[in-house]
């Protein structure tokens, strides 16, 4: 049986939406994660780089986010080499953001939190589907 392109296509849209969801949140994250007291201590170079990378990642969720839109059924009908090439790059990506969420941050930052805990497990499984969605399309 054959996957359903238009099934993988608004599987895409969604992805796409939420990638613009987390970049727009992803510009909030001093006042949602309550830094804006921290960062001010910080040595103005620090500062200003946390600043750029802030920007500069949302930029990208933007990017990926407007290409998937644009060339989602493209993507999804696995049909070009460009949008297999795209899908296989935004893949990697999440996939190893989604090892970092495990990997680098501690376990003490959300172990035993409720919130928290729930935060990284959401993460987790958002990141990770984004990204068996995206290799699922670049490499069947």
């Amino acid at each position: 049986m054959t996957p359903n392109p238009a099934f993988f296509e608004s599987l895409l849209i969604a992805a796409a939406l939420g990638q613009l969801a987390v970049a727009a949140l992803n510009l909030r994250l001093e006042a949602i994660l309550g830094w804006k007291p921290h960062l001010e201590t910080l040595p103005p170079l620090m500062r200003e780089v946390f600043v750029v990378h802030k920007w500069f990642i949302s930029i990208t969720l933007v990017i990926f986010a407007t290409l998937t839109l644009r060339f989602a059924g493209e993507i999804a009908s696995g049909a070009s080499s460009l949008g297999r090439w795209l899908a296989a790059a935004i893949g990697i990506f999440w996939a190893i953001r989604t090892v970092i969420q495990w990997c680098y941050y501690g376990r003490d930052n959300w172990r035993g939190k409720g919130r928290e805990t729930a935060v990284h497990w959401i993460l987790t499984l958002v990141y990770g589907g984004w990204t068996a969605l995206y290799l699922f399309c670049a490499f069947r």
